[in-house]
């Protein structure tokens, strides 16, 4: 069955990956109309919002969409392309799978973890002033509505795919009103799963039993800032941000994607590892009913690493087209 998906191919080192990652998935032999829409840096340079409105209205349409990494100014200039995507659309819901990869070198052994970070909310509502000269004000936005939207997806989630418990990260002994109500509404919500195991932790002690017991924790479900700090926290710990896939998940559309930067200091030298983009990929996969695809390709995946193919993040010396190639060879078998 051929499918339709939007398809951004980012900035920097993201057009070298999104090939790399088509090529695989059109060896696992996936049918997929990819509708090329536009976003990133040329856009800005084209005098044009970051995200353009045609963009946005696209993705609404087809209600999937694939994207590589893009740049975000920083300090000054246009908003985040990224944080525009998840408030237009409405993608309220992060999920960061973050499991131990065979062939990828890393001191947790049987990490399996899964990331639930509200999208839209928190800091990244970006209400933000100068109050007067050396004085900035900042607005944190916390509300029930979406508070209890991403602690039902992820009781939802460890229910279908059989976990054992479901933890809110909070800061409420300091953020009393604001994580006070994401801590009280996650709370009772989980009335409504008893078969599911519940606990709550502030979010620095679990960032020191994150390294120290993570065996511990199954499903995590945080508010924006501290899942966005955690879930780069966990991709370290699988192997660093170029394995770690990410999906951004709305009532209406879903945008999967890579959840490193752009580096444009590695742009157009084939060496950037694409594994970020293409376990994205994987969970889109998933989500559009390619089960066996996406279990296909992620055992190529392991098969490719376990021949130490291996791109130079992972200290090998495997560029960029070179992994691809191994990988749609083991599919095709």
């Amino acid at each position: 069955m051929a499918h339709k998906a939007c398809l951004i191919r980012g900035d920097g080192i993201g057009p070298e990956i999104t090939d790399a990652v088509l090529s695989i998935i059109d060896a696992a032999g996936v049918s997929i109309e990819w509708i090329e829409v536009d976003a990133g840096l040329k856009c800005v340079e084209a005098g044009e919002p970051i995200v353009p409105d045609r963009t946005i209205a696209k993705i609404a349409e087809v209600g999937l969409a694939l994207k590589a990494p893009m740049t975000t100014p920083v300090g000054k200039g246009s908003v985040s392309p990224n944080v525009t995507l998840r408030k237009r659309l409405d993608l309220y819901a992060c999920v960061r799978p973050v499991k131990t990869l065979p062939g990828v070198p890393t001191p947790f052994e049987g990490l399996d973890l899964v990331i639930f970070r509200e999208n839209t909310e928190d800091v990244y509502s970006q209400i933000e002033y100068m109050q007067q000269p050396g004085v900035a004000f900042g607005t944190k936005v916390i509300t029930e509505a979406g508070s209890e939207r991403i602690a039902r997806a992820a009781f939802e989630y460890a229910r279908k795919n059989r976990r054992r418990a479901v933890i809110c990260v909070h800061k409420a002994n300091i953020q009393k009103i604001c994580d006070g109500l994401f801590l009280r509404t996650f709370q009772k919500v989980a009335q409504d799963y008893p078969d599911i195991e519940t606990w709550d932790v502030i979010v620095d002690a679990l960032c020191m039993q994150l390294v120290t017991k993570w065996r511990n924790f199954d499903v995590l479900v945080l508010p924006n800032l501290y899942g966005d700090i955690v879930s780069d926290l966990s991709a370290g710990m699988m192997g660093g941000l170029g394995v770690a896939p990410g999906a951004n998940f709305g009532s209406k559309a879903a945008i999967f994607e890579a959840v490193h930067g752009s580096a444009p200091k590695y742009k157009g030298l084939d060496k950037v590892n694409p594994m970020a983009l293409l376990l994205s990929a994987t969970l889109m996969l998933r989500h559009i009913g390619e089960e066996k695809a996406a279990k296909d390709i992620e055992g190529a995946v392991e098969k490719t690493l376990i021949k130490g193919i291996k791109t130079y993040d992972l200290h090998g010396s495997a560029k960029t087209s070179e992994f691809a190639a191994a990988v749609a060879s083991e599919l095709k078998g």
